[in-house]
């Protein structure tokens, strides 16, 4: 698998993104399952169909995407509004980067460490490490990029997320994944009750990290990405479940704004998985 990937990390981003655009509308009309739970939950969000159609393609994007973006040169990056994180590292207190399943979410990171990290050392991401042996020495070397330190979701990986912020460096990690079980909160998300890490929030509240959300917008033709960054609308509560509540409410405004790129096939409302002895 890995030389496959290396293969494909060569190629365009405009082909890739051709290639997956096809997959991800063969993969929508041949799974039912996949189907179902993509209208659902684009349902519950209070869209239609035509309002996130495009979301098909782009899902089938994100996949095809990863070689170039994981073992590859880096497409081009442009900023939005980098007025935004460059305000949040002088203040000098660490910074939680807070990124949903939106658009090239493995583009924020790398954006963000090329950025920063030669001034404000390394950005940390949590990551999931892969479950099957054949795919984790793929997983292993996306990690390995310049500037980003990968750490896993164990109370070791959280412990050196502490250690960053209170080192006055940067995190990043989706707070729209569900943790497992004992790691989170039954709160709403487009108004539905969904499992929802307590982390993110955690974070802020034992280092003084100022909290960001930023998500990486993918530009049509292969012409890259653009990163968005932005304040939250209102400060983090200091009670740990409104916290939790307002970080899925600004997740779910951010998502309203470009839902033809968000990953509505997520298995968002599932119930958390028990956690490894």
């Amino acid at each position: 698998m890995l030389p496959l990937f290396r293969l494909l990390s060569l190629l365009p981003l405009r082909l890739l993104h051709a290639v997956g655009a096809m997959l991800g509308w063969v993969v929508f009309l041949s799974s039912p399952v996949y189907r179902r739970r993509f209208h659902e939950n684009a349902r519950q969000a209070g869209l239609r169909f035509d309002q996130v159609r495009g979301a098909v393609a782009h899902t089938g994007r994100m996949a095809a995407e990863l070689p170039r973006l994981w073992l590859g040169e880096m497409p081009s990056v442009e900023w939005a509004d980098a007025a935004c994180s460059d305000a949040a590292y002088a203040r000098g207190t660490g910074v939680l980067f807070l990124t949903p399943h939106l658009g090239c979410f493995e583009s924020t990171a790398v954006a963000l460490a090329q950025r920063y990290a030669p001034v404000h050392g390394p950005l940390t991401v949590l990551f999931r490490p892969a479950r099957k042996a054949w795919l984790a020495p793929l997983v292993a070397a996306s990690r390995q990029k310049p500037g980003m330190e990968a750490v896993p979701t164990t109370l070791a990986g959280v412990r050196q997320m502490i250690r960053a912020l209170r080192q006055k460096r940067a995190v990043g990690l989706l707070p729209d994944q569900v943790p497992p079980d004992g790691m989170g909160l039954w709160v709403p998300f487009f108004g539905k009750p969904a499992y929802t890490m307590t982390l993110a929030a955690r974070l802020v509240h034992q280092t003084g990290a100022h909290p960001l959300v930023v998500w990486g917008e993918r530009l049509p033709a292969g012409r890259g990405f653009r990163l968005h960054c932005r304040e939250l609308r209102e400060p983090l509560s200091s009670d740990l479940e409104t916290a939790v509540t307002q970080l899925n409410e600004e997740m779910a405004r951010l998502i309203l704004e470009c839902p033809q790129q968000y990953l509505w096939s997520y298995a968002r409302y599932k119930a958390p998985r028990a956690q490894a002895a």
